[in-house]
């Protein structure tokens, strides 16, 4: 579904992304782990056109999206869930989720996104900021499923959430997954990343360094945490 060969980002005269390599496949969670500053928020910005790609390819279903307009990646089916999730703080919950909307979404129609997260059912009439943190995260990705994407970047959802809603989160995750969703998940928070991905990668430097499933991961945790993610 989607892929990335050789990936290579600048900001200016820093090489921030060096050949970076990954596969998302169809239905699939992958997620991407590391320090700050490695790359990681890059790698999805880059993919949706954010960040211009220096060299590489970014391959959906085959096609070579590297270098688009963010608008047409938005088109040709990614949609993106930004750090901090920059929802609009003066428009009613509704109206956050409709600036999304090009068109009447056939798969995430806004009655069914609302069943899914009752909560924004329950607070459809309140503005953004009157939400709470986890409900504003809820809504993130509710605003990115209703243009009916074939894959989702979700960047760092669990920053600033409590223990509580973090499992909720999860639970949402694996619930898109179960129902088609392709997800590339950036994370700090590696239970979370444990919990609901189906392969995990590493990145170092702008490199992906390490990949494999949970379960070989679990095994591996204790020298792989102090090799690439101890500060």
């Amino acid at each position: 579904m989607l892929r990335l060969e050789g990936l290579n980002t600048h900001y200016g005269a820093s090489h921030i992304l060096q050949g970076v390599d990954l596969v998302v496949p169809q239905g699939r969670i992958c997620a991407v782990l590391g320090r700050n500053g490695v790359g990681k928020t890059t790698t999805v910005r880059s993919i949706m056109g954010l960040v211009p790609p220096s060299s590489g390819r970014v391959l959906l279903n085959g096609q070579d999206i590297a270098g688009l307009q963010p608008h047409l990646v938005a088109r040709a089916g990614v949609s993106y869930v930004p750090e901090g999730r920059l929802i609009f703080p003066d428009l009613s919950v509704i109206e956050n989720i409709r600036v999304a909307e090009r068109k009447p979404a056939k798969s995430w129609p806004i009655e069914r996104l609302l069943e899914l997260f009752p909560s924004l059912r329950e607070r459809a009439g309140n503005r953004g900021s009157q939400l709470s943190g986890g409900e504003q995260q809820m809504l993130a990705i509710a605003r990115a499923l209703v243009s009916d994407p074939k894959v989702v970047l979700l960047d760092e959802p669990s920053q600033g959430l409590a223990p509580l809603v973090v499992r909720e989160l999860a639970a949402v995750i694996r619930r898109l997954c179960q129902e088609g969703v392709t997800i590339l998940l950036i994370e700090q928070n590696m239970k979370l990343a444990e919990a609901v991905a189906h392969e995990l990668y590493i990145m170092v430097k702008g490199r992906i360094v390490y990949a494999a499933t949970p379960e070989v991961f679990r095994k591996e945790e204790a020298e792989i945490r102090t090799r690439y993610l101890a500060v």
